[in-house]
């Protein structure tokens, strides 16, 4: 097994659209999108969590459960704010929709990892500090629909 770091191999961009309803972006529309990898500090979620249904019964003391609902995690990403762009603060301004497709393992072409998320950014606030570090925005996302998990990256045109 070969093992990796992702810092330097993952990539992240933000996709305004995907017209497949299989959440499988085109090239053009990942060209089209906005790679949000250079500016990201902290990266939370990201995942589907399954909500386990507990299944008591008279005959054991052993309480089993079976699989419920499955649901997205709370999501977000920090960025570094920048001091004369406001591409963070009016791309991923609250209430835009989108897609943020996560290539784990880069974006190589007909590679797998590409994770597909619909999402909704449901905040996006400056971090405000007095310590000595880097000026920070964290987004808060919501994922409105069930995500397409290790797709196939597409092919270059």
């Amino acid at each position: 097994m070969a093992r990796f770091n992702r810092k330097g191999i993952t990539k992240i961009k933000f996709l305004p659209t995907i017209a497949s309803t299989a959440l499988l972006p085109t090239r053009a529309e990942i060209t089209a999108g906005t790679d949000l990898t250079q500016g990201i500090h902290t990266i939370d979620g990201w995942s589907t969590e399954n909500q386990a249904i507990p299944t008591p019964d008279m005959g054991s003391t052993f309480v089993s459960k079976i699989d419920g609902d499955d649901e997205a995690a709370d999501s977000s990403l920090g960025f570094y704010e920048d001091n004369t762009l406001d591409g963070i603060e009016t791309d991923l301004a609250k209430g835009t929709v989108g897609f943020m497709c996560i290539f784990s393992k880069g974006d190589v072409p007909a590679g797998k990892g590409l994770d597909v998320f619909p999402v909704k950014v449901a905040s996006n606030s400056k971090q405000y500090t007095a310590d000595s570090e880097a000026a920070k925005i964290l987004v808060q996302f919501v994922i409105t629909d069930r995500p397409a998990a290790n797709q196939t990256v597409p092919a270059a045109t």
